[in-house]
């Protein structure tokens, strides 16, 4: 699809007062491809942005190619997608390490694509967006540190802190920011060959965290109720943090 048909679709009969038009990154799988179908689901205009085609055919879904580690040219998508309500930021990957076999290039492209690639999106998305409008980035349990992951666990908790100075600059207008930290989730980043030096950890409940409930907390905090919740991380840990 074309980005313009995104921006047209503001004038449909779905741009009320509930249904909201949201961009959400990482569209193409796992936990972003997960918050995408929830808020179709819910009746929200999504505008997914990934590398890679998603396989979702909606009348309300517009999918972007785009590579978010080329952080230059996201101001530039921005300004194509119009004014929108709500921004999730859930691409991203992890490599990992352990000290004396750290990776510098891995520790940059993590950085560009989890921290660099949000703030970038949410500058140029910001300024235009709706009164009462939503970020929530997908963090990770990690950010409290972890053996191995060290670079990982750094641009999560860095996620936390710039999530935090958003909240307190963006309060004024309504806008709430968090971020969703879920412990091991079922998606193909379990079985990624870029953290063989620290495997997925079992959560205490017996089974790994499932994309559905953190796409069903996602599209909550994105939501009406959740107007007092800002600045905040929220786990989704199946116990690990206990």
């Amino acid at each position: 699809m074309e980005m313009d048909n995104a921006t047209n679709a503001t004038n449909s009969p779905m741009a009320g007062a509930t249904k909201k038009r949201m961009v959400v990154t990482g569209a193409s799988s796992g936990i972003g491809f997960a918050i995408a179908k929830q808020l179709l689901a819910e009746g929200h205009e999504v505008i997914g942005l990934s590398r890679s085609a998603p396989d979702l055919d909606h009348a309300r879904f517009t999918w972007c190619a785009a590579d978010l580690g080329d952080t230059a040219a996201i101001a530039g998508l921005a300004q194509r997608m119009g004014a929108v309500d709500g921004l999730v930021h859930a691409a991203g990957f992890m490599k990992t390490a352990r000290l004396g076999e750290l990776d510098e290039a891995s520790g940059e492209a993590m950085w560009r694509l989890h921290v660099a690639a949000a703030s970038a999106l949410a500058d140029a998305l910001v300024p235009a967006m709706r009164e009462g409008g939503r970020i929530v980035l997908i963090g990770s349990r990690v950010s409290g540190g972890a053996a191995g992951r060290s670079q990982y666990a750094a641009v999560k908790a860095a996620m936390v802190g710039m999530a935090r100075s958003w909240a307190i600059e963006l309060a004024p207008r309504g806008i709430t920011v968090n971020v969703v930290s879920p412990a091991a989730t079922a998606t193909p980043m379990l079985n990624d060959p870029k953290r063989t030096s620290s495997a997925p950890v079992m959560p205490p409940i017996g089974r790994y965290v499932t994309v559905e409930e953190v796409a069903s907390m996602v599209a909550y905090l994105l939501g009406p109720q959740a107007g007092a919740i800002t600045g905040q991380q929220i786990m989704i840990c199946g116990g690990s943090s206990l």
